[in-house]
């Protein structure tokens, strides 16, 4: 981790905080501000702290939080490592004796992708507590709300019971105790897969945690690999050497040599233990359930290691960048699937499962319904909710304004692909969990719609008051295309689709109606975006009236049928806020603030 900190450091993309900050709340606070900023940095916390005075090691957050630091990390840019993915899933037929010659040399070099395993010990071994205690180690709670203190940067590494296959995953680890670790792995994860394998046989399940090291083995750990491939094998492709790997002290699982902490246990496969709350990549709070438990049998580290945390909650933050990678090197995978594919997107504000973009070749009818199909069939964009699909004649896919007046200029419901399937177990919107409703929308075809009568703000709202007095501000946007949105802030004191029926009498002034909760910024389009994708469930929130549109993005109550608890948002606490500005470590930047609605 020293050698990444350096080149931070040396690059201009580290902040070094030597003032005491508490792993209670201060330090991630800093760190999820600090991403957001135009120009953010690493930040390296030399002197972490409790609030009973107890001193920690070193904790390094938002690693990849900047394109400048997720590019020196991978040791090139990411689309540069897919052209080398592209170039061995389709090669170029070699016709010269050197084409021929660097073709071999390539295949030769594959070789570096697989892990060796070394006999000795390593870094990450130097120094063995006598007695495991979680507690020693500077392990972050996040947001005030949380079920505790959370490892948030854990390379989880789990095998096969009946083989060597070994998986790296990254999965939140709540601290129970001293020597007891929450395992928070969805139903669809590999690690949950081998976990069922042992509870089967009946055996403990063994489990090793690593911390820091490279910190590309944190990417790795979270890329969308095929089922039984090792994810330090794509570790080996891009650096081109193999990644070193020593045995645990006290089972049999393998880890980097160079990891600054190793948290070493088995998992007793018939006990589970209540995990959470906890404040998720989603930007809300995900509820307490039941989860395996790792008991923690050996902890060792670095003679001076540094300790690995990121945060998550609301858009933008570090994951934006570690998604870009993945979007970017994933892309040629991709494409064997769904070869007409150009390009796709994944906005940060759309958490990544939520919203995808895509643009594509178009060959025939009712090809952007196929491609939304095969979407929802391949991995991890199963999980995908809401699909767009623009043709090559569409502008970039991150021209977001100039590509959404695309869209809505030639929309209609006729573009609408409403379906179900699985979903991300953090979703809430879904009436169940793990599966739910699905939006795919076709923009490769023009359904002429035709424009809209419109009105300025206030009288349109005038004529909604007239129906509800509960609708207490409207904002329309892209008035400039044929199927404005406007955005409709609703005290709810009734089904929405009620309301919707019957604000339908002036449907000749809107087309799409959105509503959201009185607590949104009806100016905010990037986190209305965030707020949208989040809380809707497709076979329930979408309403259609001839060629009006309503989409209902409210906070579900048990009074309309929804039974699972409305999570809250993931806001800052004002009070540590206001001590970390008291001591000269973050600036009160109010438009920040509001921009990204961090109180909520």
């Amino acid at each position: 981790m020293q050698k990444y900190i350096d080149i931070l450091n040396k690059n201009g993309l580290l902040k070094i905080i030597d003032t005491p900050c508490d792993i209670d709340l201060e330090i991630a606070h800093l760190s999820y501000i600090e991403v957001k900023k135009d120009s953010s940095k690493a930040l390296l916390f030399t002197h972490p702290t409790d609030k009973n005075g107890k001193k920690f090691d070193p904790v390094l957050t938002n690693t990849f939080g900047s394109f400048e630091a997720l590019n020196l990390i991978l040791g090139k840019d990411s689309n540069e490592i897919a052209k080398e993915i592209q170039g061995l899933l389709k090669p170029k037929k070699p016709t010269t004796i050197k084409e021929k010659l660097d073709f071999f040399s390539k295949l030769f070099s594959l070789k570096s992708a697989l892990p060796k395993r070394l006999s000795s010990r390593g870094q990450c071994q130097e120094i063995a507590q006598n007695e495991p205690n979680l507690y020693d180690l500077p392990i972050l709670k996040t947001w005030e709300e949380d079920g505790g203190a959370f490892i948030t940067m854990g390379q989880v590494y789990t095998k096969d019971l009946n083989s060597n296959t070994q998986n790296l995953g990254m999965y939140r680890l709540q601290v129970h105790s001293k020597n007891e670790l929450g395992m928070h792995w969805q139903i669809h994860k590999d690690a949950a897969h081998f976990f069922h394998e042992y509870k089967k046989a009946g055996v403990k399940m063994p489990v090793t945690v690593a911390i820091g090291g490279d910190p590309l083995y944190i990417w790795c750990g979270q890329a969308p690999l095929p089922k039984n491939i090792f994810e330090l094998m794509l570790y080996g492709f891009i650096r081109k050497t193999p990644a070193k790997l020593v045995k645990s002290l006290t089972n049999d699982i393998f880890i980097p040599h160079d990891a600054d902490y190793v948290i070493e246990g088995f998992v007793d496969t018939n006990r589970l233990k209540d995990e959470g709350k906890f404040g998720d990549h989603t930007g809300f709070y995900t509820p307490v359930e039941p989860f395996p438990v790792m008991e923690v049998t050996k902890i060792t580290h670095k003679k001076n290691p540094i300790f690995h945390a990121t945060v998550v909650g609301k858009p933008p933050l570090e994951d934006k960048y570690m998604g870009y990678a993945t979007e970017r090197i994933f892309m040629p995978l991709l494409q064997t699937t769904v070869p007409e594919l150009i390009d796709y997107k994944m906005p940060e504000n759309g958490v990544f499962h939520n919203l995808i973009l895509a643009k594509f070749k178009e060959c025939y009818p009712a090809q952007a319904t196929q491609m939304m199909h095969a979407f929802w069939g391949v991995g991890q964009m199963s999980f995908v909710k809401h699909a767009i699909f623009v043709p090559e004649t569409a502008p970039n896919l991150d021209d977001y304004a100039n590509l959404t007046r695309y869209i809505l200029n030639k929309f209609s419901p006729k573009s609408m692909l409403i379906s179900s399937g699985v979903c991300d177990q953090l979703d809430h919107a879904s009436p169940n969990s793990c599966f739910g409703g699905k939006l795919g929308i076709d923009a490769s075809i023009d359904f002429e719609p035709e424009t809209v009568n419109l009105l300025s703000d206030d009288e349109l709202l005038a004529k909604f008051k007239s129906i509800n007095k509960n609708l207490l501000e409207v904002k329309q946007h892209f008035t400039d295309t044929k199927n404005p949105i406007c955005f409709v802030k609703f005290d709810k004191d009734k089904l929405v689709k009620s309301v919707f029926d019957e604000l339908c009498k002036f449907k000749e002034h809107f087309k799409i109606l959105i509503f959201v909760d009185s607590d949104a910024r009806l100016n905010n389009l990037y986190m209305l975006v965030w707020r949208v994708t989040n809380n809707i469930d497709a076979l329930r929130d979408i309403f259609i009236n001839d060629e009006q549109i309503c989409v209902d993005a409210t906070r579900k109550h048990e009074w309309e049928g929804y039974t699972r608890g409305w999570p809250k948002e993931t806001n800052c606490t004002r009070q540590v806020v206001e001590k970390l500005i008291k001591k000269g470590l973050l600036e009160r930047d109010e438009q920040l603030f509001e921009k990204f609605e961090i109180f909520g």
